[in-house]
């Protein structure tokens, strides 16, 4: 690969960069190949690192770009549509893309987190954790918190722990009659946890998507979903809702 300089331009150095990478991606890179190492781009390109970096992150943010643990920056393939809204409001596990239950505990929820619950700081819920994957690939991770009253067919008998306390959990959810939820997206970082959980670095860009179910006039659930930004298009709706758009 030959050198390219960058010429003056009035927009932000990095945001130049971030489009000519963008071409270069398209035209030098297959899917999954790894980039070369930031020395070398920066040489390339006649750029400081510190602005290479910025156009990388702006890439990775877009989906262009994934950074993998061991392995380095790779092109990242075509962004995976995930459907955020269902008529069974998720609460099941299934195959596909599907939720999949991993365990279940009673924790006392972060402060904002009760704020939705309507509850009183420090009063213990539980707490279901999930993950969702397509085709190997890890695309959220999810938080479902749930008060005791919402749950009220639930035993310590039933439950004792883990992965079958989380399915009772959701079994007592499905009888709930919901009258609606509030749902908001945010884009925000990976933490320790999530990035973990997600196979990605601490710090990559992800989309929280947090919803608050309503039944019996009040909050029965608020579910954190922290979805990949980079490997992610969600879509918002009832599938059964957009068919019946489609066909009027």
């Amino acid at each position: 690969m030959g050198t390219t300089e960058l010429e003056s331009v009035p927009e932000p150095k990095y945001w130049h960069l971030k489009t000519v990478l963008s071409d270069a991606l398209d035209t030098e890179f297959a899917v999954g190949e790894i980039l070369p190492n930031e020395r070398e781009l920066a040489a390339r390109f006649g750029v400081a690192r510190a602005t290479l970096r910025q156009a990388l992150e702006q890439l990775e943010l877009e989906g262009r770009l994934q950074r993998r643990r061991g392995v380095g920056t790779t092109v990242a393939p075509p962004r995976v549509g995930v459907a955020v809204g269902d008529s069974t409001h998720g609460w099941t596990d299934g195959g596909g893309d599907a939720w999949q239950s991993v365990d279940s505990a009673e924790v006392v929820p972060p402060a904002a987190v009760a704020r939705l619950l309507e509850t009183d700081p420090g009063t213990p819920v539980h707490r279901v954790r999930r993950t969702r994957i397509s085709q190997g690939l890890p695309l959220a991770a999810e938080l479902l918190y749930v008060p005791a009253e919402s749950v009220p067919g639930l035993t310590a008998i039933d439950t004792p722990g883990g992965l079958s306390r989380a399915r009772a959990v959701l079994r007592e959810l499905r009888r709930l009659e919901l009258e609606g939820r509030e749902r908001s997206v945010e884009l925000g970082s990976a933490r320790a946890d999530d990035a973990k959980e997600l196979d990605r670095l601490p710090g990559a860009p992800v989309l929280v998507v947090t919803t608050r179910y309503v039944a019996a006039g009040r909050t029965a659930a608020v579910a954190v979903a922290t979805y990949r930004a980079d490997a992610c298009r969600l879509t918002f709706g009832d599938p059964q809702d957009e068919e019946e758009l489609l066909a009027g």
